[in-house]
């Protein structure tokens, strides 16, 4: 599999994961263009500070604006689509502008996928659809229930993905992430949100802290990106991309005050609470179907990642906002 040459847009280009993918296609010899969103200040996210900035064609506009989204694919073979609003809580608040970007956005990608012939179009897709496992692992025929707004558009947007493919012939690979994380991730997630806790303080606040996830670091996803793009027997499939372990918010929260060198104490912040019917209690992968479509495994482990990522977090401690609890 050679990227050399290959011209491809990511979406979504300046964010925690696009960032990491943008960085390894340019890395591969791809031709890349990565749609950040427009904003006054110019600011193209992580893409500002990262190393291939200069090989990279930054292209600032709005995956709502079916225009803009239709001018940042012309000419280009493979769309990666990863732009999206993610954060559970704030979706509660403001639950129309995630239809508006993750819905209405992920149409206007794939109606702009369509009319420019893209070769491949691999959309972002998430665990938090399956909603709380009713079997674990959790294969891609697990039922899917949408238990936040944030996760109701993710359906919407994986079904219109699926259904460009089966109506339209749009050659299209959903990519379902369990809980990726690494170096760059906002504090809204929940390695940050413990990690920065820790970094400044003895006295950690969360909300639950029984549910489990599976956490899977984002080298790994990227690989699977790139696997992904490249694999005909993906075309109109969805497939998981997770470690296959769980672990509890409270057992996650005692390995990263491991990793500080420090005790905790841990407080429960109802703020940070999901409502009762809405919190995932378990989240764990069977990534059966990766490995056998995409030849995909995790290369990173979990523990190699998590150490990783707390080192990172601790030499950009300043950029996080350690006394606020970010939605």
């Amino acid at each position: 599999m050679s990227w050399q040459g290959r011209r491809v847009l990511v979406t979504g280009a300046g964010g925690f994961i696009g960032s990491h993918l943008t960085e390894r296609l340019a890395e591969s010899g791809a031709r890349v263009r990565g749609l950040v969103q427009y904003n006054s200040d110019g600011s193209w996210g992580w893409l500002d500070r990262s190393k291939v900035k200069d090989d990279v064609e930054v292209v600032a506009g709005d995956v709502r604006d079916h225009d803009s989204a239709r001018l940042a694919t012309q000419g280009v073979e493979v769309v990666f689509h990863l732009a999206a609003l993610i954060a559970i809580p704030y979706s509660y608040e403001a639950p129309g502008s995630y239809v508006q970007t993750n819905v209405v956005g992920t149409l206007n990608m794939l109606q702009s996928a369509r009319e420019c012939d893209v070769g491949r179009f691999v959309q972002t897709s998430t665990s938090e659809v399956y909603g709380t496992a009713t079997y674990v692992p959790i294969d891609e025929k697990h039922p899917l229930q949408a238990q936040s707004p944030y996760a109701a558009t993710k359906i919407a947007a994986d079904q219109l993905a699926l259904s460009f493919h089966h109506a339209f012939d749009l050659p299209v690979t959903v990519l379902r992430l369990f809980n990726t994380f690494g170096p760059r991730q906002s504090a809204r997630a929940i390695i940050p949100t413990i990690a920065t806790q820790c970094l400044s303080g003895d006295t950690i606040r969360l909300g639950n802290l029984h549910p489990t996830r599976d956490l899977n670091f984002v080298a790994n996803a990227v690989d699977g990106f790139l696997l992904a793009a490249d694999t005909d027997n993906a075309l109109g499939r969805t497939t998981n991309l997770g470690s296959g372990q769980e672990i509890s918010i409270g057992n996650l929260a005692e390995r990263i005050a491991k990793i500080v060198g420090g005790s905790i104490t841990i407080e429960s912040d109802t703020d940070r609470h999901r409502p009762p019917a809405s919190e995932v209690d378990r989240l764990v992968a069977d990534a059966s179907l990766a490995r056998e479509l995409l030849g995909w495994s995790p290369g990173v482990t979990f523990e190699q990642g998590l150490a990783e990522t707390v080192d990172w977090i601790r030499e950009h401690l300043d950029e996080y906002r350690t006394g606020t609890y970010v939605r």
